[in-house]
């Protein structure tokens, strides 16, 4: 949920906003479902591999994606696919370039106000978000299905959200749960200077879920996506994995 820092020269070369069509779509498609492939894509989107490769190759002549080594198993002979990633420029794009002025207000507060002040602002604006994802959920049982609806608000909301089943390694024995994935985040350009707001993220997914969360990946870290990982067992507080980069 961040963005780097820019420089005049930076954004200069920022590219404006896809235009709406197969483009966007292919674009918000690699957003959500990043790394993927154009095979993969030619699925999800219900359109020819001919049709997915045209504005695979339009996107990257542009930069707003960029190709990533494929994670999953390799199947036969031959170069392994290609997948394909959101680029920081593809990130830009499907953000509104109002957060560059947000960015202004927010650094003008921390230092008039401090930066308490500033983590105050993040806990008010999440907050919103969390009482009408609050009602949503409120009548669901079960953490699988108050995650389902909450991916829904997300990505409603602009977030590019999915999630999956995972597991990881824990001190005393394996954690089940789910992984959360946020493909692209509305306010990147602010959360890359705040970290508050990210931080008021992960609290509230644990307020709405009834679990503690964890953060596993961010995209200020230089992940392609940010990613939460959900138990779906209660653990002992030894066994919650630690941050890691899920690069």
């Amino acid at each position: 949920m961040v963005i780097q820092g820019m420089t005049a020269a930076h954004h200069a070369s920022v590219p404006v906003a896809p235009e709406a069509g197969a483009r966007g779509r292919v674009l918000r498609a690699i957003s959500r479902h990043a790394p993927v492939t154009t095979t993969r894509l030619a699925t999800l989107l219900g359109i020819s591999d001919t049709a997915v490769r045209r504005q695979v190759d339009g996107l990257l002549e542009a930069g707003l994606i960029e190709v990533r080594d494929d994670l999953g198993p390799r199947r036969g002979r031959g170069r392994p696919a290609r997948a394909y990633v959101v680029s920081d420029s593809g990130h830009e794009a499907l953000t509104s370039d109002y957060g560059h002025l947000a960015s202004e207000a927010l650094t003008f507060l921390a230092e008039t106000a401090g930066p308490v002040a500033v983590a105050s602002f993040a806990r008010a604006r999440i907050a919103k978000l969390e009482k009408g994802y609050a009602v949503e959920l409120a009548d669901l049982e079960g953490t699988g299905e108050r995650v389902d609806a909450l991916v829904s608000a997300l990505t409603r909301d602009g977030f590019d959200a999915s999630a999956r089943p995972i597991g990881l390694p824990g001190a005393a024995a394996p954690l089940t749960g789910i992984q959360l994935c946020q493909g692209h985040c509305p306010v990147q350009s602010v959360a890359a200077e705040f970290p508050q707001f990210c931080d008021a993220e992960a609290e509230a997914f644990s307020r709405l879920l009834g679990v503690h969360v964890q953060r596993l990946a961010t995209l200020a870290h230089g992940d392609h996506v940010c990613t939460t990982f959900i138990p779906t067992e209660p653990a002992p507080s030894s066994t919650i994995p630690t941050e890691r980069r899920d690069r």
